[in-house]
């Protein structure tokens, strides 16, 4: 059975680090959609549509015009991006493909960019981030990466009816992680930054 989305999970969350930090937050607002949100049993393959549905949903906070897994799957095909076969598949999708769907669907724009190995995805504030590996696979969003070496993300993972953001921050599922752990060394990384 469908779970009603949480929005703005991150609200509440204790800063980080020690001390005084400056942090670049996202403006606007969100929902958050992980696996098995809508029905769908996505477990191990849905990460990637759930952070392009979060992304989709920003800066509104609406489920209007956030598209489901079966419509990205459709237009990669109609694209010419995949071959036939994905539709129906448990196929995984990643920052390339999320920034195709973003200018398909009308979404926020993205900006793709690759980290090569070892270098770790950085940067500035104020935006919403995609962002998934080769070694490192699993999709995530930054929401706000801050100034003192750590970044806040968003996990799509959550297999459950989460009550409230709360629930979800004490699980782990959206929390602050200092760089230095949050990132495999011997991944590359694409990333997917938005501006609305």
């Amino acid at each position: 059975m469908p779970t009603v989305p949480l929005k703005d999970v991150h609200l509440g969350l204790a800063l980080p680090g020690r001390g005084r930090a400056r942090l670049a937050l996202l403006s606007g607002h969100y929902i958050y959609y992980h696996y098995g949100c809508d029905g769908v049993d996505d477990r191990g393959w849905g990460c990637g549509y759930r952070t392009l549905q979060t992304l989709c949903s920003w800066p509104e906070g609406r489920p209007a015009g956030v598209p489901e897994p079966a419509a990205v799957q459709a237009a990669l095909e109609d694209m010419g991006d995949k071959p036939p076969g994905l539709r129906g598949s448990r196929g995984w999708i990643g920052c390339v493909e999320a920034s195709l769907c973003l200018d398909h669907f009308g979404g926020p724009q993205g900006r793709p960019c690759h980290v090569p190995r070892g270098a770790g995805p950085g940067g500035g504030g104020g935006w919403a981030v995609m962002v998934g590996g080769d070694a490192d696979a699993q999709s995530e969003a930054l929401l706000g990466p801050g100034t003192e070496a750590y970044v806040l993300v968003l996990h799509p993972h959550c297999w459950g009816d989460p009550k409230n953001p709360s629930e979800l921050q004490a699980a782990g599922w959206v929390g602050w992680r200092e760089v230095s752990s949050a990132f495999d060394s011997n991944s590359f990384y694409n990333l997917n930054s938005l501006s609305s």
